[in-house]
């Protein structure tokens, strides 16, 4: 692959990650905070691709297809049979959409600011949208700061998680097989688990607005 197009394609993967974050911030149902995920995971796994193809380097190809068969549709797919379960909940964070936008906004300027020091390693498109990751890994520490349901938190451990990714394949230009299917087990078994304890808490209380279990320790 041409170095030009590899940038071009690069930019756009990495594009898509930021506005996907960036609407997740914005987006107040659960089911489009889902379809904002799903989509996410499908642009990580075409950034990998692409890092793959341009170094042709068939191990992190397969890493990929990997990312989207798990990041694209299998925890989406989970993550939807549970909003289902539960019944349609908006997710109201403790901040209007203005501010929060706002903040989004200074987390994209810290993260270029920190990331700025890897950036200057190599001259690559890839070190290049290191910044890319950092802003998706803070993005996903604020929506698990301001979420007030249990899936909305389970959202951004994911949008934290797709950052740490994010940064870890532009840095090291592929993580090992192996390695990745570890991480992504892990993963798994982390909503898996979030997703039963969530259920439970929903047939005793009635709900997973954190604000109402918070009245329950009263």
């Amino acid at each position: 692959m041409a170095d030009s197009l590899f940038s071009q394609l690069v930019g756009l993967s990495a594009g898509a990650l930021l506005l996907s974050a960036v609407f997740l911030v914005w987006r107040r149902t659960q089911s489009g905070s889902i379809r904002l995920l799903s989509l996410q995971g499908v642009a990580l796994a075409t950034l990998v691709a692409l890092i793959g193809v341009h170094r042709a380097n068939f191990e992190t190809f397969a890493v990929a297809l990997l990312v989207l068969l798990l990041k694209g549709v299998l925890l989406p797919v989970l993550l939807t049979r549970s909003a289902l379960r539960q019944g349609e909940e908006r997710n109201t964070p403790f901040m209007n959409p203005t501010a929060a936008l706002f903040l989004v906004a200074l987390l994209a300027v810290l993260a270029y600011v920190v990331s700025r020091p890897l950036a200057i390693l190599g001259s690559g498109p890839t070190t290049q949208v290191i910044p890319v990751g950092m802003t998706l890994v803070l993005i996903g520490f604020l929506l698990l700061a301001t979420g007030r349901h249990a899936i909305a938190q389970l959202v951004g451990f994911l949008v934290l998680d797709n950052g740490i990714a994010t940064v870890a394949f532009l840095t090291a230009g592929g993580v090992p097989l192996v390695v990745e299917l570890g991480v992504l087990i892990d993963v798994l078994l982390v909503v898996l688990i979030l997703r039963v304890l969530t259920g439970r808490i929903r047939d005793v209380y009635g709900a997973t607005d954190l604000d109402d279990l918070t009245e329950l320790r009263g």
